[in-house]
This record gives structure tokens, C-alpha cells and sequence, in this order.
């Protein structure tokens, strides 16, 4: 049920910042990420559909991009954007991150700006990153991470995790999650200094990793 509760206080959240004009974004994964012709991406958080579009131009005709939301307003909205403008080589999703709707090993590029901090499973969420990638495929992810354990009263508290903030895990728990997954070589593009978030401390990061080119995943 908190879940949930969590799921409804994010969409409504982003679906009402839809239409605003204010940044919803902690970070620049997508030039970090430098998408080329002809690959497959994926945008986890995609929001408006900024991002996505941007991508699709840089894939060209020959690649893909996807974009995954959990508000439906954002969601629409991208889709909008999207038909005006004429771009034919993307597709959102209106769901979890938890639950990629993409097939095992598919795409290229991952990318997310401060979204898997909300995330209840981010474990999962991870997982989910992995499998998706192609073998050798990279990720590129800004997030934010706090400097203690977030308080319980903080950490259960729909609204506060819907702001960006509540949902943050420390830097230690984050880089476990990866090493869990099986991404064991990471490199840390941005890291902020400090700075205080809602009733916390916390940091940027912007992390990037590549799936292991071998057969099986890394242990």
C-alpha cells in the first residue's frame, strides 16, 4: 500500500509540472551519454520528452528511442511534442521503472536525470538497466544520493519522496546497488559538494558503466 501511495503522490506530482515551464532535471546524462547513429536508446524518467527527442535526432532514422514515465500527464505530454514535431523513431511508456516493457539485451544507452531516487525497488530498478542493455551497452545516470540515512518519518512519506528528496539513498547503499547488479567498473562523471534538500543533506552524481561484454553476468 505505501508503495502505492508513493506511485500516486510522484505521478500526480509530474503530471501537474507537465505543463509548467520549471527544470525537472539534476543533471546532463544525455551529453555525457553521447548517443550515436543507429543505436537504441532509453530514457528511464523521461519526463516531457526533451531528452528522447533529442536522442532521436542524434540515432538518426536507423536508431530508436524510448522513454519510460511514471506520471501520465508527462507521458502525454511527450507523446504531443513528439507527433507535432514529426519525430517518428520513439515510443513512451507509461509505467514503473521497476518494469522495463523492452525486450533482454536490446538497447545501447541508458539514461536517467534525477529520477531513480524516487523509486521504491531500486534494486529492481537496476536489474532492470542490466538486462535490457546489450552486452557492452553503457548507462549514464544522474541521481542524487544522502549524506545519512534518510529518517523513517522522511523515508515513508509520499510527498517527500515525490519532491526528490525523501527517496535518496546514501552513497554507499547506491554503489552497492550497481556493484549488485553486476556493473563492477564504474566511473564518476560529476559529484557535487553537499548541499541541503528538503529536510536533508545531499549530493549529485552523475555515474556511467558498461554491461560486461562477456557471456555471463559479473559476479
Amino acid at each position: 500500500m505505501a508503495e502505492r501511495n508513493n506511485i500516486e503522490a510522484i505521478s500526480e506530482r509530474y503530471t501537474h509540472l507537465a505543463e509548467s515551464t520549471c527544470c525537472l532535471s539534476c543533471g546532463g546524462a544525455l551529453d555525457q551519454g553521447e548517443p550515436a547513429q543507429g543505436e537504441v536508446c532509453l530514457d528511464l524518467g523521461s519526463g516531457r520528452g526533451t531528452d528522447v527527442i533529442r536522442m532521436a535526432e542524434k540515432v538518426g532514422s536507423e536508431g530508436f528511442v524510448y522513454g519510460v514515465d511514471i506520471a501520465d500527464g508527462m507521458v502525454e505530454k511527450a507523446e504531443k511534442t513528439a507527433a507535432r514535431l514529426g519525430v517518428k523513431n520513439v515510443k513512451f511508456f507509461h509505467t514503473e521503472l521497476e518494469n522495463i516493457p523492452l525486450e533482454d539485451s536490446t538497447v545501447d544507452l541508458v539514461i536517467s536525470n534525477c529520477t531513480i531516487n524516487h523509486a521504491g525497488e531500486k534494486q529492481k530498478v537496476w536489474d532492470e538497466i542490466y538486462r535490457v542493455l546489450k552486452k557492452g551497452g553503457r548507462f549514464v545516470v544522474s541521481d542524487i544520493y544522502s549524506l545519512e540515512t534518510v529518517p523513517e518519518e522522511y523515508a515513508s512519506d509520499a510527498e517527500a519522496i515525490a519532491e526528490c528528496w525523501a527517496g535518496a539513498v546514501t552513497r554507499e547503499v547506491y554503489m552497492e546497488t550497481l556493484k549488485n547488479t553486476g556493473f563492477k567498473e564504474l566511473t564518476v562523471i560529476e559529484e557535487s559538494k553537499p548541499y541541503d534538500k528538503g529536510n536533508i543533506v545531499v549530493a549529485s552524481i552523475t555515474l556511467a558503466g558498461t554491461k560486461p561484454a562477456g557471456c555471463c553476468k559479473a559476479k
